[in-house]
């Protein structure tokens, strides 16, 4: 195969040899990873991945939102009804046995979905047993999962791209970057003839498992893709073996998007350079010479190097500082819980029950529910007439939806004493910039503060800016500190809330020193003792809780508060309105 005569830049250059090498052999490479919005450039290179695929293979795209009926295979309600018997019908991923898949939006598929997609993956054959059927196909089949999240909150099932060999992000490259697939198809027919006998000695394995080691990869699926994309590459290129050309493009091909760590040679300073010798010292031959220094290097430290040279710089960057990549961990970047709901939501398939019940009646899984026992029902009324299709209560089937519940921040802030005054301007900013995403979230916001002898809900859950701001211009501050009664009112709004079947979270801002019990009488030691009563209640109920120390110094008092409570403690001795901000939208993730 070859490409355009202008020079492609690296990048470009492996999104080729990837698709080159998942033309290959697709079932045996997983597939790929493309992080790329919709645009020329992915459209581009779709069609070359394409056009490099055997004419007769399948090339089916899936809908993120899939049903398992579609995806698995499931019963002919037509051919049923009309033969009297069950006739079973061939889903999406037996449909593309030898070919490829193409996932849409991935970063969205459920892991529900996902789970049974890497489960063809894994044993290569899709199975079916249900509705009075069995079903058992062939479904060996690459993936080209598309990416298309904005938000590093957003990825793609781990599982699935566990088993992806490549991943690539196309959203730097323009479109004159990408070179042109210029296809040759009785080269890749001949790869494909002599993967088969291609070998790979046990040093080259060796040297991918250390590349993977000293990359901090855990998965060991990750080095038996490496090896087996060092061998489709050596079959790409001709040879019946493994060479080091071949291992140094699967470390740089598999290990560079996967990496979570620099070597530790990486991490130590650059050693101090060397006194120059002196004019007269005689230098040893070909000292200098590059390839005299490639040749003593060990395998696993070309490797290596190959994968590093593949680092994109901000990832580089990243993990010099030690921070983690995008994908790494996987948050849900939604308020609010996943919710069953027979009412409203996403369709998530249908159960068995009464429709009678407030649910929506599925007609169609009501209808193949039925469809098997036509033929013995007939039977039952011998020469009765009776209806064309026969239904039974045992067969009614009602949807079931799923939908994310909409969250509530509850903000309970300590007005009490100077210290508490200094916070309340960064509280009052903190819920305004909260309340400008809510709009977009459909998240809700409420206020409760406290002070002098009692705690006041001050905004009930709004989403409305104006009101928010009514409510916090007149806030007063100075008195008393009833800590347990401000716990006790954020315990009973909370639990409105999650009866109004919405996630509550609940954020604290106070110093902790309680000095007010529960009845408005002063003494220290019995209202911290009440209030850290009340915090083991509210413990209790697993609320999602982030506690802010204001004071001016981290103190035990609050951290010990926080334990009591079971939340996240934050000391934020000199944070601003976009800090407390910040920390409250990473609870808010916590509580998907």
């Amino acid at each position: 195969m070859t490409v355009s005569d202008t020079a492609p830049s690296p990048a470009a250059a492996d999104a080729v040899l990837a698709a080159a090498l998942l033309a290959i052999d697709p079932a045996g490479l997983g597939g790929i990873l493309v992080h790329a919005g919709a645009g020329p450039v992915r459209d581009r290179w779709l069609d070359g991945v394409r056009h490099l695929m055997p004419a007769d293979a399948p090339w089916r795209r899936m809908p993120v939102m899939i049903t398992d009926d579609r995806l698995l295979g499931g019963l002919d309600l037509g051919a049923t009804l009309n033969f009297g018997r069950t006739v079973a019908q061939p889903g999406l991923l037996a449909d593309v046995d030898g070919g490829t898949l193409v996932i849409a939006m991935a970063e969205r598929l459920a892991a529900a979905t996902a789970a049974r997609i890497t489960a063809a993956i894994d044993t290569g054959v899709v199975a079916v047993e249900r509705d009075g059927f069995a079903l058992s196909q062939p479904a060996r089949f690459g993936i080209i999962a598309l990416d298309e999240a904005v938000s590093a909150d957003e990825v793609p099932p781990a599982a699935l791209a566990d088993r992806l060999a490549f991943h690539l992000d196309l959203t730097a490259l323009r479109l004159a970057q990408l070179p042109a697939f210029a296809v040759d198809h009785e080269e890749l027919a001949a790869a494909r003839a002599a993967l088969p006998g291609v070998a790979i000695a046990d040093d080259m394995i060796e040297a991918l498992c250390a590349t993977a080691l000293a990359l901090g990869i855990s998965s060991l699926r990750a080095v038996l893709l490496a090896v087996q994309v060092a061998r489709v590459h050596a079959a790409f290129e001709g040879r019946g073996a493994v060479a080091q050309g071949d291992a140094e493009a699967a470390g740089r091909l598999v290990f560079a998007s996967r990496a979570t760590q620099l070597p530790a040679a990486q991490d130590q300073p650059p050693p101090p350079a060397e006194t120059p010798p002196p004019p007269d010292t005689e230098t040893p031959p070909d000292a200098d010479s590059p390839d005299q220094d490639l040749t003593d290097r060990p395998l696993d430290d070309v490797v290596l190097a190959a994968a590093l040279a593949a680092l994109p710089a901000d990832l580089l960057a990243t993990l010099r500082q030690g921070t983690q990549r995008r994908g790494q961990a996987r948050t849900s970047g939604k308020a609010g819980m996943a919710r069953l709901s027979r009412q409203r939501g996403r369709p998530v398939g249908a159960t068995r029950g009464d429709p009678r019940a407030g649910a929506r009646l599925s007609i169609l899984d009501t209808l193949r529910a039925a469809a098997p026992w036509q033929t013995i029902r007939r039977r039952e009324r011998a020469q009765q007439r009776g209806p064309a299709i026969e239904i039974r209560r045992d067969d009614f089937r009602i949807k079931r939806f799923k939908h994310r519940s909409e969250t509530t921040t509850i903000f309970v802030v300590d007005a009490s004493g100077s210290a508490a005054l200094h916070r309340l301007a960064e509280a009052k900013g903190a819920i305004e910039l909260l309340l400008a995403d809510c709009y977009v979230r459909r998240d809700n916001v409420a206020m409760i503060a406290f002070r002098g002898t009692a705690a006041e809900l001050l905004l009930p859950p709004t989403r409305s800016l104006v009101r928010a701001k009514r409510s916090l211009a007149g806030l007063p501050g100075g008195g008393g500190t009833p800590l347990a009664a401000a716990i006790d009112a954020a315990t009973a709004l909370a639990n409105v809330v999650k009866r109004r079947d919405e996630t509550p979270v609940v954020v604290f801002l106070t110093d902790g020193r309680a000095n007010v019990g529960r009845d408005g009488t002063g003494g220290r030691a019995r209202a911290e003792e009440e209030a850290f009563n009340a915090a083991r209640q509210m413990r209790a109920l697993a609320f999602n809780t982030l506690l802010v120390d204001t004071s001016p110094a981290p103190t035990p008092v609050a951290q010990k508060l926080a334990g009591e409570l079971g939340a996240r403690y934050i000391a934020l001795p000199y944070a601003d309105a976009r800090g407390i901000s910040r920390a409250i939208q990473l609870s808010q993730q916590g509580a998907a």
